[in-house]
């Protein structure tokens, strides 16, 4: 029987936003679960790094964990602080950009 997370200490009291680091010029990613129903993945940007315009199948909700992101969906963009989170909705255009060093957490519900 496979886990159903990875990458991630269980039964154990952690820093979500130490998880997952910092790397000058890109954008990381560390997925924690992924299946048919829904995908779970820490994210950190360099400041000015994105991910580019896309669509997704599923409702993406996003949580600031730390630093400045800004979040564009259908053309408007929208600041996300560290504790703030907001919704991509399914199959809507939405980038994701550094605006700051930023570090996020994306749920994905198909």
């Amino acid at each position: 029987m496979m886990d159903k997370m990875k990458n991630i200490s269980k039964a154990e009291v952690l820093v979500l936003k130490d998880q997952v680091a910092y790397q000058e010029g890109q954008v990381v990613s560390r997925t924690l679960a992924q299946n048919v129903a829904v995908s779970v993945t820490l994210f950190s940007f360099d400041k000015g790094e994105e991910i580019s315009t896309h669509e997704s199948g599923g409702d993406a909700f996003v949580t600031c964990l730390d630093g400045v992101g800004e979040i564009t969906i259908d053309g408007v963009k929208y600041e996300l602080h560290e504790g703030e989170s907001i919704v991509m909705p399914a199959k809507r255009p939405h980038a994701v950009m550094g605006k700051e060093k930023f570090k996020m957490l994306l749920v994905v519900i198909f």
